[in-house]
């Protein structure tokens, strides 16, 4: 996610999000409770009633490429029987990050109606959520895109290849970060469906996937980039035919969409409820909900390229190369794209954290209803549900002088999520500390350089070869400590210290405008890691996911 800055010498990835994926602007907006809004646009029609006796407020949070229909849709609030009025505060937000709310934050931060765009994810939620799906806002096939001059070359044009065949080729792959991307996983569900399932198929796959990491690291973006040039050798990309759509828009565009002979599996972009809304507020959510399953709102989808959930045409599909017929669906079951995501997940080192944040008094700033200290913990938590039972993650603290003359301070020794720690798992201890951050601000600066070198030769102590090693620190500003090493001398420290045969990486978010990226920046050069930038605090939550899932994919 191209908006954070990532300096140093962090290795590009193959994987990536597509270009469909809109970077965030983020805002916390203040309704009755704390709505941690991380990653997403915010936009918020709360009218002043319009003749209501009282209007009710529905939280709604949709892909990010929903989000101006959204907009539209949901502009004016709605009268309901009882005189009162059901008005929407739409959020767009990557699903990965929705997922991750679900299983770490209170109810009144969750949304009530939320449009993922695919209903693969609500497989991917913690178990027991409260889910129920009612309705569809769109649909949108999954498709190969490339340049019509490399499709011309492989036959494509005339015959469309299999899934499996599309996968089998010479030309270049992308595949996008499977983490997040429904096209991605349903693309591979859809290769595996063609080969008939089973360990053969998996192995296919994995052979793939492999084989697209190994090549030539290419974004999503720059493969739609390359295929719009009209690039003979443009890779080939699995994206939505509504990003087809969006990107032939410009007249010069070369960018075509491949239908694969035995079908495409569909983003379905289910209107899903989240939770039991109480009595009084329960008209209001059925209001939004009939309004972004409606005729006129897949008469709206439509408009923006997406298709109706029955499959009919976007508006103007000829003109921009895309098949009227809606392509034959290939059905995925949840449970068989867990079983794959798990075998795919298990190519990969676990992560192995040391995670250390910020307490200082500064913590305390006020972000919107919030502070950064308690972003900083719904950030954490959220990005903890979703990392596996196999990697392991160990909290500290720091300041000045926090523990006697020490600038910092373990909370939870660095252990596999899944170990048992008095009956609890790991997990749920992390869980249990990092609520207990807002109460432990310490009056006094920064110490960051003693934290750091101290992070460091823990990592390194507690080091596992089968696993990436890495300290993760967040801080929201700089160094205060006098009687500290220094910049210079943690630098020099850090690289005489470097053991080429146990790595450790420091992963470092500077947190609000008056961190000091810099400082992080040479930090993590000097480790081979990475600094991050989060300026507006708000950002943090997508910042934490790109450092961490970076972390379990980087060698």
């Amino acid at each position: 996610m191209g908006r954070h800055s990532a300096a140093a010498t962090e290795q590009p990835l193959s994987h990536s999000t597509p270009s469909r994926r809109i970077p965030p602007v983020v805002a916390l907006t203040a309704a009755v409770v704390l709505v941690l809004l991380a990653g997403g646009i915010v936009w918020s029609a709360v009218g002043a009633g319009g003749g209501c006796d009282t209007t009710r407020t529905v939280r709604v949070t949709v892909s990010p490429e929903m989000g101006d229909l959204a907009k539209e849709l949901l502009a004016s609030p709605q009268k309901l029987d009882d005189g009162s009025c059901a008005a929407a505060q739409v959020q767009t937000q990557e699903p990965l990050q929705t997922v991750g709310d679900l299983g770490a934050l209170e109810a009144s931060a969750l949304p009530e109606v939320w449009v993922p765009d695919s209903s693969l994810w609500l497989a991917r939620a913690p178990e027991g959520a409260p889910l129920a799906t009612d309705g569809a806002l769109a649909s949108s096939p999954v498709v190969v895109a490339t340049s019509k001059a490399a499709a011309d070359r492989l036959g494509w044009t005339t015959t469309p290849p299999s899934w499996p065949e599309a996968f089998s080729t010479s030309q270049p792959v992308s595949i996008p970060d499977l983490a997040e991307s429904a096209e991605a996983v349903s693309a591979l569900g859809a290769v595996r469906a063609g080969l008939g399932g089973g360990d053969d198929a998996d192995n296919a796959i994995v052979e793939a996937v492999l084989a697209a990491a190994r090549g030539p690291a290419t974004t999503a973006e720059d493969a739609l980039a390359a295929g719009s040039k009209g690039d003979a050798d443009a890779p080939l990309v699995p994206v939505s035919e509504q990003q087809v759509y969006t990107t032939t828009a410009a007249d010069s565009s070369q960018l075509v969409a491949v239908y694969p002979s035995d079908g495409s599996p569909y983003l379905d972009y289910p209107v899903v409820r989240v939770g039991s809304p109480s009595a009084d507020r329960s008209a209001a959510v059925d209001a939004v909900v009939a309004r972004l399953s409606s005729g006129t709102a897949h008469e709206k989808a439509r408009d923006a390229g997406f298709r109706d959930p029955d499959g009919t045409p976007p508006s103007g599909a000829a003109d921009r190369g895309l098949v009227t017929a809606a392509p034959k669906p290939i059905t995925l079951d949840p449970a068989d794209v867990r079983t794959l995501l798990t075998r795919l997940a298990s190519l990969t080192a676990p992560s192995r954290i040391l995670a250390v944040f910020d307490v200082s008094t500064s913590m305390e700033a006020p972000v919107g209803s919030s502070t950064r200290v308690t972003l900083v913990r719904d950030a954490a938590k959220s990005a903890l549900t979703l990392i596996p039972d196999a990697s392991a993650i160990g909290l500290w603290d720091f300041a000045h002088h926090l523990d006697g003359d020490n600038d910092y301070s373990e909370l939870v020794p660095t252990r596999r999520l899944d170990a048992d720690v008095d009956g609890q798992s790991q997990r749920h201890e992390l869980s249990t500390q990092l609520d207990t951050l807002p109460d432990r601000l310490s009056p006094g600066g920064t110490g960051l350089y003693d934290t750091t070198l101290a992070a460091v030769r823990a990592a390194q102590a507690d080091y596992n070869p089968d696993a990436v090693n890495s300290v993760l620190i967040v801080t929201d500003g700089a160094d205060d400590d006098d009687q500290s090493i220094g910049l210079q001398g943690l630098l020099d420290t850090l690289k005489a210290e470097a053991n080429p045969d146990r790595p450790v990486k420091v992963i470092g978010v500077a947190l609000g405008p008056d961190a000091d990226l810099g400082v992080l920046q040479q930090i993590a050069s000097a480790t081979g890691g990475a600094a991050y930038s989060a300026e507006d605090p708000t950002d943090l939550q997508d910042v934490l996911f790109d450092a961490i899932r970076q972390r379990q994919t980087a060698g």
